[in-house]
């Protein structure tokens, strides 16, 4: 073993830094302890950081005084100071989580540096979801969890977002499905929290006929107005599978508006096909159809590959003629009236009927594309009538019917919260899961 360990030495370059220049150093990693504070972890580039000297964070400026410094070796070890090429930790006793950035560059205070390291970029989320907790009031833990996951996972980003339907939350960006499915399973199952996950959407680039441009990262800022061009994210996507599925993955591409760059045959029963997919496709329930349609055999790879002009529409969800902005989308123009007729129907089972009949629409812009209706409680109100006069029978529906109509004028549609659960949350079956995109 050590013969092994020498050889490495001896054969890899050793790292290269300025040993009299100005400290920095990148920081690749952070935890939270609860005793001391975020412990960062560092590699020193240039010059030498000892302790108890007052640290600089470039990206924000903050000045912290070092309580201890140290290596891992492979546990915690203090030490005097570290210098060129070393890796460590840091640790300021200071309790705030976004004082510690990953990718950030901490240097002496005295003796500044003037410029950052290179080479780091904050990571752009793919996929945006909404994350709400199902009791209100654990959105402080829940605040306190994203800071705390955010340490040592610099792709996340979040910031603080409210539902008329869901209450406190927060809108998150993730890299991918994966990345979301795993952030959220570390706050249930680290943080002890129960959320809902709304159904995830990618960033869309709307510019509208005077050439203002707007990002949407959710359906409900999407402008109103005429609508130049609206640009969607598409990724190049890598399907590995046995020559018996090609047909059934390509019927699976195609209808998710994909289109094919390339087919090889890696072997006589393995396949690789290579499409362009607008990332929207594919960020819902796309693996799970692929799988299912394989039999498990297929594998999919995708990465980012810019942007493509796209025929897409916002589809408002309308109780009672007001729109609910919890359940709007934007889909594909085709999709849109399988989209509305789904979620319509979705709805007048989930809410309970009222006193008044209320119709729920889905429409794009002005134009209603699909309806379902909510039929009203009716009181018998000829129960009290045996035999006699019709008109008298008459009358009484007709004063019903009377009260029913102003009801109507005023009444409010009450939408119960397990509706909207059922409706957003990303936790359903493949038929509603079909439906969300």
């Amino acid at each position: 073993m050590p013969h092994l360990l020498d050889e490495i030495v001896r054969q890899f370059t050793p790292p290269t830094g300025e040993a009299e220049a100005s400290a920095r150093a990148m920081i690749f990693d952070s935890v939270y302890d609860v005793y001391r504070g975020v412990v960062t972890y560092v590699r020193v580039i240039d010059g030498r950081i000892e302790a108890r000297d007052k640290i600089k964070m470039m990206s924000t400026g903050a000045v912290h005084e070092l309580l201890e410094l140290g290596v891992i070796s492979p546990e915690m070890q203090k030490a005097q100071a570290l210098g060129v090429g070393e890796v460590g930790y840091l640790i300021t006793g200071v309790k705030d989580v976004r004082q510690s950035r990953v990718g950030d560059t901490v240097t002496i205070n005295t003796r500044p540096a003037t410029e950052p390291l290179g080479g780091y970029k904050d990571p752009k989320p793919m996929v945006y979801s909404g994350l709400y907790p199902i009791d209100g009031s654990d959105y402080p833990d829940l605040r306190d969890a994203l800071d705390k996951l955010k340490l040592n996972d610099a792709a996340l980003s979040y910031e603080p977002e409210t539902s008329a339907a869901l209450g406190f939350g927060f809108r998150c960006g993730f890299l991918g499905l994966l990345h979301l499915e795993i952030i959220r399973e570390r706050l249930e199952r680290e943080f002890g929290l129960d959320l809902i996950s709304t159904a995830p959407n990618v960033v869309y680039r709307v510019i509208m006929e005077d050439a203002t441009e707007h990002v949407v990262t959710n359906p409900s800022e999407y402008p109103t107005g005429k609508v130049g061009e609206v640009y969607e994210p598409v990724v190049r996507a890598t399907v590995l599978t046995p020559n018996d599925y090609v047909g059934a993955v390509m019927e699976l591409c195609q209808g998710r508006r994909g289109v094919l760059l390339g087919m090889d045959y890696l072997s006589a029963d393995r396949v690789e096909l290579r499409y362009t997919l607008p990332l929207a496709e594919i960020i819902f329930d796309f693996f799970d159809q692929l799988k299912s349609r394989t039999k498990g055999y297929a594998s999919l790879d995708y990465e980012p590959s810019g942007e493509q002009q796209a025929d897409l529409v916002k589809v408002d969800i309308l109780l009672h003629g007001e729109a609910v902005d919890a359940f709007s989308a934007i889909v594909h123009k085709d999709k849109a009236y399988n989209y509305g007729v789904t979620i319509a129907a979705k709805l007048r089972s989930l809410i309970p009927r009222q006193q008044f009949e209320v119709p729920i629409q889905a429409a794009i812009g002005n134009r209603v594309i699909a309806r379902e209706t909510i039929r009203a409680i009716r009181k018998d109100v000829l129960a009290k009538c045996y035999g006699g006069d019709i008109s008298r029978k008459r009358k009484l529906l007709e004063k019903q019917k009377e009260g029913k109509k102003r009801m109507k004028m005023v009444g409010r549609v009450e939408v119960p919260q397990e509706a909207f659960i059922a409706a957003l949350s990303t936790s359903d079956s493949s038929g509603d899961g079909k439906a969300k995109k």
